[in-house]
């Protein structure tokens, strides 16, 4: 029997705090959002290309580059304190009334536009190799909090993993990953589980370059001069 192609979700909400209207702010001349949408389009990957969001402006630039906004997302699953596991949920509950077909949603996170479409193919790869419940788009992080982070204990700095063996360096440290925007969702399994993070969740490993997550205008600004080709990666 022929698979079923998965659907690409994109969140997007209007009411970013720390960077304002992020999703859309330009980078090398084009919206933030329209590198993700473009991309999952272009990887003919997807059934469709779906962007959830509750900002008209938004819904207006994802369609002018081709997704599909079949359903407004309810503004109170878009404020601060909402977990993305309900507005996940939300979105395979309209789509499922709206008759679409499909057994895996990816999610893709429009602040993490370079992630190469070879990685979501190996990424869904795994998912139907392994009966995993889910994949997350990862890459090694080489600030390791058994090595060189730390947290306010008693007001005092301590190291915030703690191991019985003492730990001289980063090479020694276990090793920790970053997550990355990308998540490759069982529908059935996260429909019983509700959650992103279920039992049987595994890591695909993306490059650190191209899983560069932007959050703050540091990170807008190398987006940018990735964009326009003045960074190789």
């Amino acid at each position: 029997m022929k698979q079923k192609k998965p659907i690409c979700l994109i969140g997007a909400r209007g009411g970013s705090k720390g960077v304002p209207k992020k999703n859309i702010l330009p980078i090398a001349g084009k919206p933030l959002i329209a590198y993700t949408i473009e991309s999952a389009i272009k990887s003919k990957i997807f059934s469709d290309v779906i962007v959830s969001t509750e900002d008209k402006t938004i819904a207006e630039i994802s369609k002018k580059f081709g997704a599909n906004i079949p359903f407004m997302r309810p503004k109170e699953l878009a404020t601060d304190n909402v977990s993305f596991n309900l507005v996940i949920l939300h979105a395979i509950k309209k789509l499922r009334e709206m008759n679409y077909d499909f057994d895996v949603i990816i999610n893709r996170d429009c602040t993490v536009p370079f992630i190469k479409n070879l990685d979501i193919t190996g990424a869904i790869n795994l998912l139907n190799k392994t009966k995993c419940d889910s994949v997350c788009g990862v890459y090694k992080q080489h600030l390791n909090p058994y090595f060189n982070m730390m947290e306010l204990e008693n007001g005092y700095l301590k190291f915030s993993k703690k191991t019985k063996k003492k730990i001289k360096n980063r090479q020694e440290a276990p090793i920790v990953y970053q997550l990355n925007g990308l998540f490759v969702i069982n529908v059935k399994q996260f429909l019983h589980y509700k959650n992103i993070y279920m039992p049987k969740t595994l890591p695909f490993e993306i490059k650190p370059e191209t899983g560069l997550m932007i959050d703050t205008k540091f990170e807008f600004q190398i987006a940018d001069l990735m964009a326009q080709g003045k960074i190789k990666f």
